[in-house]
């Protein structure tokens, strides 16, 4: 008994000790690369999938173990951590602080709400549409946090007019019947001054919330937020880690890659984004607002004009665009310019333009960072634009500062997409992925319908309750070796994939919009899984249909392409035999 209490207590400690012993016959009893680049992997993932250790510590580990094992060199490992992806999320990452830094998302936010209208059912719309476009560029995490005080302050509202109109119905229903019973009594004065309710008081309606748990149409607009900011993140590359972590192990398993870029990405996830953003919207209304079996009230056209008042009043308060919220939406744009007409195939993009030497994304998003560091937020210091003809004292800040990108920048991110990136390298030159994909070649005699569907539908599960990079990390270097294995188009098993880590919306612990959500709106577990348990399996429908349709136009998955076989036959092999004692042992 007081084993089982230690153990609940310091379970985190017995798995960060336990795990690498009972996993030692690994490497010992075959001591080939693959084996001990296994043992890692498996350490890793155990980490990982537990959190028994922080995710960007367990990260670190390649730079430790793979040089002492053999695996590979530190000079190998540490590069994987900075490679040409992990430099364009961090450009992108900068500029989505530059924009929050200046509140220029709350400006956006604000005018979609206003331009979309604020019935009940469009204002949901808004929010989603809003959150899902600021879901493609900054932070999910950031955007839900951002949405979500507007949310309660409509809700705020919408909750006020309902308890109004509620009263005023109760009032003419009970005055209608007393005029009744009046007449019928010849004294029609006496029952017309009825028990008048008292005005509806904010506090009365949040203590009723607090009591009986929030409202269906609360619950609804929530978890709106969070679904689209989700979805949203799998519009753009940099949308999210999961898509940048398959862009760096993509590129580095098929280095000759040809046909995906920023701009493919955006063609063919963009139409799938704003159909799962739709058939959100129309579940979470029918699960919620009872859409087609009469919906709810919500206070008729006076509350629709209270809350765009509201709104109004909200952008007012911002004052007009700033220089400084100005310049960061210019060189916002110029940089998703830049990314979409490096290279578009469908024209000859501006890199090929200007040099030979091969030009990724890396490139523009670091030179508009720089940009932002080095063009001032105001122009206070020209003699025209002074106050009363002084000029300020303290040097003008420019459009970004170090402070906001050193405190804001989620490092461990990076360590954890550059701890990715290492173990999919070790996999690959250890041979270990070759050998995954040859265990599993019995998955050729699948057709590859079935074989994508029960990819998707276990990532989109396990991404539930383990990190979505983290999954991405463990499932993508695998999965492109089965492709070579089976001669399956690699995008085929590895995109869909990929934007199934960003379909999990069954529990609080699965993303961070999903928790924050849950948090502000109190609301069950159970309602976010039986909303989300649907959601589930109908994204990966809608990718499942949305790859075998324009997938097959766009990236020709039918036919294994020649950069796939030049990868197959230049992979690097492993050793089969083992290795009679450690290196360190035989001196």
């Amino acid at each position: 008994m007081a084993f089982a209490r230690i153990a609940m207590v310091h379970w985190k400690s017995l798995v960060v000790v336990l795990v690498p012993l009972l996993l030692l016959p690994i490497p010992l009893a075959s001591y080939t690369k693959a084996a001990r680049c296994g043992y890692v992997v498996l350490l890793m993932a155990i980490y990982w999938m537990t959190d028994a250790v922080p995710l960007p510590v367990t990260s670190l580990l390649p730079v430790a173990l793979f040089p002492l094992l053999g695996v590979l060199s530190t000079e190998d490992v540490c590069v994987s951590y900075l490679k040409e992806t992990n430099m364009m999320f961090i450009g992108g990452l900068a500029v989505a602080l530059a924009i929050e830094h200046c509140h220029l998302h709350e400006r956006i936010a604000l005018k979609v709400l206003l331009l979309v209208g604020t019935s009940p059912r469009l204002l949901m719309l808004g929010f989603m549409l809003t959150t899902m476009f600021l879901s493609m560029w900054i932070s999910n995490t950031a955007t839900t946090a951002m949405m979500a005080p507007i949310v309660a302050a409509v809700l705020k509202e919408l909750k006020m007019k309902n308890h109004s109109w509620s009263a005023v119905k109760k009032r003419s229903i009970t005055s209608i019947g007393d005029k009744v019973s009046s007449a019928e009594e010849g004294n029609a004065n006496s029952n017309m001054e009825v028990e008048k309710e008292p005005a509806p008081r904010k506090a009365s309606v949040d203590a009723d919330e607090e009591k009986e748990g929030p409202s269906q149409e609360t619950i609804c607009y929530y978890l709106g937020i969070a679904y689209a900011a989700n979805i949203g993140g799998t519009g753009t590359v940099t949308g999210t880690g999961t898509n940048l972590t398959f862009m760096g192990i993509f590129e580095g398993l098929f280095p000759h890659a040809t046909g995906l870029n920023f701009a493919t990405w955006m063609i063919f996830n963009v139409p799938g984004m704003l159909i799962n953003i739709f058939i959100a919207w129309v579940w979470l209304q029918i699960l919620f607002m009872r859409l087609f079996r009469g919906g709810i009230q919500a206070g008729g056209p006076e509350a629709s004009k209270k809350i765009k008042e509201m709104i109004h009043n909200k952008y007012e308060q911002l004052g007009p665009m700033t220089f400084h919220e100005g310049s960061v939406l210019t060189l916002f744009i110029i940089l998703v310019f830049l990314w979409f007409f490096r290279s578009p195939q469908f024209i000859t993009g501006w890199a090929d333009v200007i040099t030979d030497i091969k030009i990724k994304d890396a490139t523009p998003a670091i030179f508009i960072v720089f940009l932002m560091y080095v063009l001032p937020a105001n122009l206070d210091f020209l003699p025209w634009t002074s106050k009363n003809g002084r000029r300020p004292r303290r040097a003008c800040p420019s459009l970004l500062t170090w402070k906001v990108l050193h405190d804001r920048l989620p490092w461990g991110l990076i360590l954890l997409l550059g701890g990715g990136f290492a173990m999919a390298k070790a996999c690959n030159d250890s041979g270990l992925s070759k050998w995954m994909g040859e265990q599993l070649v019995v998955l050729e005699v699948l057709p590859p319908w079935v074989l994508v569907s029960v990819i998707c539908l276990i990532t989109t599960f396990a991404t539930e309750v383990t990190s979505n990079t983290a999954i991405a990390n463990i499932f993508l270097p695998v999965l492109g070796e089965v492709s070579k294995v089976i001669h399956q188009h690699p995008l085929y098993l590895m995109m869909p994939t990929t934007l199934c880590c960003s379909y999990a919306f069954m529990l609080p612990v699965a993303t961070p919009p999903n928790a924050i959500v849950v948090a502000v709106s109190k609301m069950k577990t159970v309602d976010m899984m039986r909303a989300g348990i649907m959601m589930n399996f109908l994204c990966v429908f809608v990718i499942l249909i949305l790859f075998n349709t324009l997938g097959r136009v766009m990236f020709d998955i039918d036919t294994f392409p020649e950069w796939a076989e030049v990868a197959n036959a230049t992979e690097s092999t492993f050793s089969t035999t083992p290795t009679d004692v450690p290196p360190f042992l035989a001196h």
